[in-house]
């Protein structure tokens, strides 16, 4: 779908100000400006979290104090603590970075966590039970717990329980002995968006300090695994999250920790400066992959162990999984989007399709393909034994969390939040659940919610990016949720060479004037496109390493034809693109390839081509599928005025 390109305003003088009073370029006081960052202390903060971004006294979260000296009484009775954690890679950290912190007081400790398949998220009475009869006298949540009433109200007397937790409350909190959550009404806590991991570091900064006299301002010890569950669990990177995450992608070449130094190697990280990306395209993964095909446990169980046999061993076997994972994905989208070809996504506000057996570990990466394909909220359901249950990924403006509580009446049960959110619904009411959400969508969002929007930092021309503009908007680092990488856009540029590259020409490679280099994954085919005239591109710059020489490179993330090659299709064009189209159909009613290739075919832009094809198929005239454009024999005549795209076109 075309994007809407948007190029961020700038106040010069504003923008010259503050790059003076920061000693940094305009370029990156602009994207400070653009963050909401006005303030010289808070900017100081963000460039260098480092040594500049303060760690709060972890005393000043809600229950702090009880939850210290709960703990205390257990390591000086010696009575055996359990943590107890999620299944995802921020429940994974979290249990290391508090289990670790509790062996190091002397703690007699172990872990749990819940399976997804069989138990599912948050804390169950029944695992409870079983964890008290085996001898567990305290048990610490994380990243788990604050709605968790009745699972705490079911074992008092039996199992003390400490809740730590970053989620949303969600009515009264669990009478526990210390509930642990930032976000609480009565927090005064200057921070609120740790992860889960965040919030264990921030326990054992707090029994540190209180048990062995180490200021809470120096504790750092696992913030490497912290870092991993922050960057993983995509919770904002600022304040002290940017800390931890600063600190913590230091740490990773020299950890500590056996397993996660295995975990590095296998993702293809070892001997790199690890950044945000590595962490969540490479490392994360591997560890979620886990949780989503078996048991998290694993996961746990390598960032835990000390042994490099065994590391060796769990963090091949969980390479192995992630594989799995990622065909498992691709055939349950491929599934799911086949689905999609015998809808009209004009009157398509929201995606539900659904399948039986379809993995419920994975159904939510296949949904965030098709939102990112069909730029549409989309649900994907897996059912058994004629219960769905369902994952939920959305797009700005679109409160996925409100929709669903409007057609609550369709679902078993649902939670979230305005971008994500879990369902379970009986197979027969999917229909119904479909129907209500499109009438929500139809009665309460507006249609260009669903017009995608590319928010560009600044015009670049990419001839004029070195290694010193490089240096510079290293300061910004890391990237993450709340401080995107800044996107730039070279407009109405002439590749002097445009080829494939990688296995079976998947991938563009772009030369521009100067020899600059840019790359695109996963667009080969639009080499026709580039090679016959002008585009515009927009572009994240990188440094590349070769031989021991660095140059600078663009990473594409979006490429059109430039605006003069953008005309909309005339009579005389669109005559000419459906004759082309109808000679190479022939006999099998068929005229086979991408876009860009019959678009090349026809002489005319992609652009151009597309507006056609879908005045054509608003007209019944051809059809789009997967593998080209269908020609039916001896269509109907009808008038060029009958399409809305084509009414809609001229009246430009």
């Amino acid at each position: 779908m075309d994007k809407k390109w948007t190029i961020r305003t700038h106040d010069e003088k504003k923008e010259a100000d503050f790059a003076q009073e920061l000693g940094v370029s305009r370029l990156v006081a602009g994207v400070l400006l653009e963050r909401g960052i006005t303030d010289a202390d808070e900017a100081r903060s963000f460039l260098d979290p480092y040594n500049t971004q303060p760690f709060y006294d972890p005393f000043l979260l809600p229950d702090m104090n009880a939850a210290v000296g709960r703990i205390k009484r257990a390591l000086e009775t010696n009575e055996h603590i359990v943590v107890y954690g999620d299944y995802d890679v921020d429940g994974m950290s979290a249990v290391t970075v508090l289990l670790r912190g509790l062996r190091r007081l002397g703690a007699d400790v172990s872990y749990y966590i819940p399976n997804r398949h069989t138990e599912g998220y948050g804390i169950h009475t029944e695992a409870l039970e079983k964890l008290a009869a085996k001898g567990a006298n305290l048990l610490i949540s994380v990243d788990c717990g604050i709605t968790s009433v009745e699972a705490v109200d079911a074992m008092q007397g039996k199992l003390d329980m400490i809740i730590t937790d970053h989620h949303l409350p969600e009515g009264p909190l669990p009478e526990a002995v210390a509930v642990i959550d930032a976000h609480r009404e009565d927090s005064i806590y200057p921070y609120s968006d740790l992860c889960g991991a965040g919030v264990a570091f921030k326990l054992c900064q707090a029994l540190f300090s209180e048990l062995r006299d180490e200021p809470f301002e120096t504790y750092t010890k696992d913030i490497e695994v912290a870092a991993l569950g922050t960057i993983a669990d995509l919770v904002p990177l600022l304040g002290e999250n940017r800390k931890i995450a600063a600190m913590g992608l230091e740490r990773f070449q020299d950890t500590e920790l056996t397993g996660l130094r295995a975990l590095i190697e296998v993702s293809g990280c070892q001997g790199k400066k690890v950044n945000a990306g590595h962490v969540g395209f490479s490392i994360a993964p591997r560890l979620n992959a886990a949780g989503r095909l078996e048991t998290a446990s694993k996961g746990a169980e390598l960032l835990l162990t000390q042994n490099e046999a065994k590391a060796a061993e769990l963090a091949s076997e969980l390479s192995q999984i992630n594989s799995e994972r990622q065909g498992i994905e691709q055939e349950i989208f491929e599934a799911a989007d086949s689905k999609m070809q015998t809808m009209n996504m004009d009157n398509t506000h929201v995606i539900v399709v659904a399948g039986e057996n379809w993995n419920p570990g994975v159904i939510g990466l296949a949904a965030s393909k098709l939102t990112e394909k069909y730029y549409r909220p989309s649900i994907v359901i897996g059912i058994k034994d004629g219960v769905g249950k369902g994952s939920c990924r959305s797009i700005d403006g679109f409160n996925i969390f409100e929709a669903l509580s409007a057609c609550k009446e369709d679902m078993i049960q649902f939670g979230g939040h305005a971008m994500a959110a879990g369902l379970t619904v009986e197979a027969d009411h999917i229909d119904a659940l479909r129907e209500s959400l499109e009438k929500w969508a139809q009665d309460n969002i507006k249609e260009e919610v669903y017009q995608p929007v590319l928010k560009v930092e600044a015009e670049f021309h990419v001839g004029d990016i070195d290694i010193n503009l490089m240096k510079e908007l290293e300061k910004l680092e890391p990237y993450g949720m709340g401080n995107p990488r800044p996107l730039f856009a070279d407009f109405d540029i002439q590749a002097e060479q445009a080829r494939t590259m990688g296995r079976d020409g998947k991938h563009l490679q772009m030369t521009f004037p100067g020899g600059f280099r840019a790359i695109m994954w996963n667009h080969g085919d639009d080499v026709p496109m580039i090679q016959s005239g002008a585009v515009d591109i927009a572009y994240v710059p990188e440094i590349n390493e070769w031989n021991g020489m660095q140059s600078v490179e663009a990473r594409v993330s979006e490429l059109r034809e430039t605006e003069s090659r953008r005309v909309p299709p005339t009579r005389e064009i669109l005559a000419g693109i459906y004759r082309v189209i109808r000679s190479r159909a022939g006999a099998e009613q068929m005229a086979r390839g991408t876009d860009i290739q019959l678009a090349a075919a026809c002489g005319v832009s992609g652009y151009t081509y597309r507006l056609a094809i879908k005045i054509f198929d608003e007209l019944g005239l051809m059809q789009q599928k997967e593998d080209g454009v269908f020609v039916p024999n001896a269509p109907e005549k009808r008038s060029l005025e009958d399409s809305e795209t084509f009414r809609r076109c001229n009246e430009k």
